[in-house]
């Protein structure tokens, strides 16, 4: 266990000697950008009313069946083909 402690600690000395060996900026612009993280969410502005508000108006919900346009895809016997085929092609170009 003290060999794993030691090998933490000195990785941990390693990476601070890094970072220490940036250049200011370098290390002024890794400070902002934490500190910025640690910073509120923005506010909305373009929200209208208190969602917890139970007064707040809200649009209608309908409902819609999710099997309502539903229709039954059971196997039937072959239709006749030539009929299909003949329905399904494009029509002839004039001269032909």
């Amino acid at each position: 266990m003290s060999a794993q402690f030691r090998a933490t600690c000195a990785a941990i000395g390693v990476a601070a000697a890094a970072l220490f060996q940036l250049r200011s900026g370098a290390l002024a612009l890794i400070v902002a950008l934490a500190v910025a993280g640690c910073r509120d969410a923005p506010v909305s502005r373009a929200v209208a009313a208190d969602p917890a508000d139970p007064a707040a108006r809200v649009p209608r919900v309908g409902y819609r069946s999710t099997i309502g346009p539903y229709t039954s895809q059971r196997p039937v016997s072959p239709g006749p083909w030539r009929e299909q085929n003949e329905r399904a092609a494009p029509p002839p170009k004039s001269g032909q």
